[in-house]
């Protein structure tokens, strides 16, 4: 039997199904920098795009302990389309928190909208009657070409008179007729996800469909009659745990593809020595386990709904740490496999410049999570 790093939780058939086509395809992901129309499909029917969705819009109000069992699967067999999966599940948990107006236009259609974003700023909005103008260029938002709405921030001007505010970060949801896609993505790693730049042309945007980044910042539900967990959760302790889920699904991989090349050389006998690349197997695999027992411990955290400081930034502190595992964990299972991982065909060589490249994502880089976390830390009972 092939040893392995602990496998996924049991995750439904569709999610299976979806992984299973999402292998197939994942040469051709790597070939053309974007998902195949049948993966992306198949993530919609597997229900990532309604996980998060509210409950009164058919969606799932789900877990984040499912989500990353989720995930984790699917980018087994393809990291980019496990990195799009949850990129879009998040999404709709951020969509649900513009105004009930806005929530009734994104979900006009049903739950399976594919929503994309991101959290930066990059953009700028004036107000206007009725709303707001918002132009700007979003670089870097993966499965933008199959998407059916975006939420992008922008910087706008607030109602404050005393001048120490005068301005704050807004998201705006626009529907796809709205932006165009200029194709920028080419990236040494997660090739698939046709990170491509969004484009808004002085578009004009209503007030319902728009909320303040600092609600979403602090887990503040849009309405009273959103109960769910998942809608309560401050976004600094779960937005890593989405970046770092599809880098577990990656490590699996490699490690299995390294374990089952270490036996076709031979198995060292009784009471030898094991051989260096045995060792170095063997030491990613206990730091793949460690990374996903953090990510397993932030995501039940946030199952609860309710966090205090100290736990919003331990999560952030924990993806951090579980990032640099698995960064740590991908080097063994390459250097273990010699020359014969990098080859191209390897799928070992892959999921080491998968994790290496959605590791230095902002929210995963432990200088930007330790901040908070030494501040709680070191502050006094």
């Amino acid at each position: 039997m092939t040893e392995r790093v602990a496998a996924p939780r049991t995750v439904p058939s569709s999610i299976r199904e979806a992984a299973l086509l999402a292998a197939r395809f994942a040469d051709r992901h790597e070939q053309e920098g974007t998902l195949a129309p049948e993966v992306a499909e198949a993530l919609v029917a597997a229900g990532f795009a309604r996980h998060f969705v509210p409950t009164a819009y058919g969606g799932r109000a789900g877990t984040f302990t499912e989500m990353l069992h989720a995930v984790e699967a699917v980018a087994e067999s393809c990291t980019s389309a496990g990195w799009c999966a949850s990129l879009t599940a998040s999404a709709g948990r951020m969509a649900a928190h513009l105004p009930k107006e806005g929530r009734d236009d994104v979900w006009e259609n049903g739950p399976d909208t594919v929503l994309v974003g991101g959290l930066i700023p990059v953009g700028r909005a004036k107000p206007e009657p009725g709303g707001w103008r918002v132009h700007g260029r979003w670089p870097n938002i993966s499965a933008v070409e199959y998407s059916d709405w975006a939420l992008v921030c922008a910087v706008a001007p607030t109602s404050a008179t005393d001048g120490e505010r005068p301005a704050e970060a807004r998201f705006f949801a626009v529907p796809r007729a709205a932006y165009r896609i200029e194709r920028t993505w080419d990236s040494v790693g997660m090739c698939g996800t046709g990170s491509h730049t969004l484009v808004l042309d002085e578009t004009a945007v209503p007030a319902h469909r728009s909320f303040a980044r600092d609600d979403l910042m602090a887990g503040v539900r849009s309405s009273a009659e959103e109960t769910a967990a998942c809608h309560s959760v401050p976004i600094k302790a779960v937005n890593g745990l989405g970046f770092a889920a599809p880098a577990l699904g990656a490590i699996t991989a490699a490690l299995d593809t390294g374990w089952t090349q270490a036996w076709e050389r031979g198995r060292p006998t009784v009471g030898a020595e094991a051989p260096a690349s045995l060792v170095g197997l063997a030491r990613a695999a206990g730091e793949a386990d460690a990374a996903r027992l953090l990510l397993e411990r932030v995501a039940a955290t946030a199952d609860r709904g309710t966090l205090t400081a100290a736990e919003t930034a331990r999560a952030g502190r924990d993806c951090a740490v579980a990032a640099d595992l698995l960064v740590s964990a991908a080097g063994r299972v390459l250097r273990a496999g010699g020359t014969r991982a990098q080859a191209h065909a390897n799928r070992i060589q892959r999921s080491w410049r998968d994790i290496n490249t959605l590791a230095s994502h902002t929210m995963l880089r432990f200088e930007t999570a330790v901040a908070d976390y030494a501040r709680v830390a070191g502050r006094p009972s």
